[in-house]
Formats: C-alpha cells, sequence, structure tokens
C-alpha cells in the first residue's frame, strides 16, 4: 500500500496493527472476544469501554449484540467475516451484498463501523483455496460497499499473522517470504488503490519466547530497557511492538515500490 490510513494498537491477549507508510495516527483499542466464562453483557462492556481512553474495538466477527451496544458511543468499530465465508463472497457478489445488508446496514451509522476485516491470517493458513480466493472476495465486499454509498467510509482489508514475513529483525530488513509473492503485491495494492489498512497480529510473547536474551521480557512489556539499535539505519528501538510495526512498514514498502 502506498498510504495506509492509520497505525492502532490492540492491546489485549493479541494486538491489531495497522500499518502506515508515512504519517501516522495513533490510538488505543482492544479486541473483544467472547470465547471465556461469565462475560459481562455487552451494554456492561459498552460502558466501561466509555468510561477509559479507548477508542476502537475490535470484534472477531459481526456480532449484532455487541455492535448495537456500541451505537452512539463514537467507538470505532471492527468487524470480521468467517474464513468459512471466504470462498462465498469471492464466487458470488450478491453474497457480498447480503453480508453488507444484514451485518453493517442495519446498525451504521449510529455503530461507528470502521473496517470489515475479510478473514484472519488466511495468508498462513495453508489452504491454497481460501488464499486464493482471499483478493476476490474483499474486492467484493469493498464492491457491494461501493454500492451501498459506504465505499468511503468503511474500509475492507485483511488480518495476517506474523508468519506472512520471512525476515524480522532489524527491522530495517524486513521482508515478506517470497513464496507469497504476487499475492500478497494484490493484497497490498488493494490496501493502497482503497486507503485501507495492513493488518497484522503481531504477538509480542511469540517473539519473547523465542528470544533468550535477558532484556527481552522488558522490550516486548513497555518496561524500561536500553533500547535495540537497528545497525542498518542506527534507529534506536524501544520496545517490540514498534520493532512489530516498522518491519511491516518496510516490508509493504519492498512490495510495493522494488
Amino acid at each position: 500500500m502506498v498510504v495506509l490510513p492509520y497505525t492502532v494498537a490492540f492491546l489485549l491477549l493479541s494486538f491489531l496493527q495497522t500499518v502506515k507508510i508515512a504519517n501516522s495516527q495513533s490510538f488505543i483499542g482492544i479486541n473483544y472476544g467472547q470465547v471465556g466464562d461469565n462475560l459481562p453483557p455487552p451494554s456492561s462492556t459498552a460502558k466501561l469501554l466509555q468510561s477509559t481512553s479507548i477508542q476502537k474495538v475490535r470484534l472477531y466477527g459481526s456480532d449484532p449484540a455487541i455492535i448495537k451496544a456500541l451505537a452512539n458511543t463514537g467507538i470505532g468499530i471492527v468487524i470480521g467475516t468467517a474464513n468459512g465465508d471466504i470462498p462465498g463472497l469471492a464466487s458470488d457478489p450478491n453474497f457480498a451484498k447480503s453480508w453488507i445488508n444484514t451485518n453493517v446496514l442495519p446498525f451504521y451509522p449510529a455503530s461507528n463501523i470502521i473496517l470489515i476485516t475479510v478473514g484472519n491470517e488466511v495468508m498462513t493458513s495453508n489452504d491454497q483455496n481460501l488464499i486464493n480466493k482471499l483478493l476476490p472476495a474483499m474486492q467484493n465486499v469493498q464492491n457491494a460497499l461501493n454500492d451501498a454509498s459506504l465505499g468511503g467510509k468503511i474500509k475492507v482489508s485483511t488480518v495476517h499473522s506474523m508468519g506472512v514475513l520471512k525476515q524480522s529483525e532489524p527491522p530495517s530488513s524486513g521482508s515478506f517470504d517470497p513464496s507469497y509473492g504476487d499475492l500478497m503485491k494484490g493484497l497490498l495494492e488493494f490496501n493502497s488503490a482503497n486507503g485501507s489498512p495492513f493488518a497484522i497480529n503481531p504477538y509480542p510473547y511469540f517473539a519473547y519466547r523465542s528470544d533468550t536474551r535477558p532484556e527481552t521480557l522488558a522490550f516486548c512489556l513497555f518496561q524500561p530497557n536500553a533500547g535495540r539499535i537497528d545497525g542498518n539505519t542506527k534507529i534506536k528501538y524501544m520496545n517490540m511492538f514498534d520493532a512489530q510495526v516498522r518491519v511491516n512498514q518496510i516490508a509493504s514498502a519492498k512490495i510495493l515500490y522494488q
């Protein structure tokens, strides 16, 4: 993507990171998961969120009760399609229109839906059928939004795992696995053409678990540490999250500009 619109950290068990090549707008959001016991009702969660500085919420699906509960709060909402929806979205534009009619139009704009993520970690799923159909599915969802006059208001993307990277350290050497080749380029070009974010689940815990250096825990947890200098750029990174943001910026730029 040439310009990706914002950078966001969703700081719970995992992170949703949207990367911008140029200027970035920073804010804090959360992942709203529903796998657990004794979860509070969505209305209580919405009130709690309004009492904090949290500005964005990512849902792993499109639960109408949660979307309704967040209405008129001003909180930006990220909703997602299931991986299993991708073949239908890719092959049938009417299925994409139906998905938008069901999951977006009844709630928007009272519920501030800002992004639709088509699938989660599809590129590293080893399901070639899903991988090949991901971009057509995103295009059909985008077209359905355009037909509903929402194309410039709600963005479309997908969420990757850090496994799409071949090289991640130092950040300046960042690159995507070449086996994804033209598929990744197509996704990034879609992001660029539609002004939508590149999204990734970085999971700093996995970086911590595989890095035995004594300062790694503090580096991952935003605690005081000596920082890590990128030998190529001489930029000092003071936490893992900033480094992971940058490595995805660099990898994206290499795909688009080289």
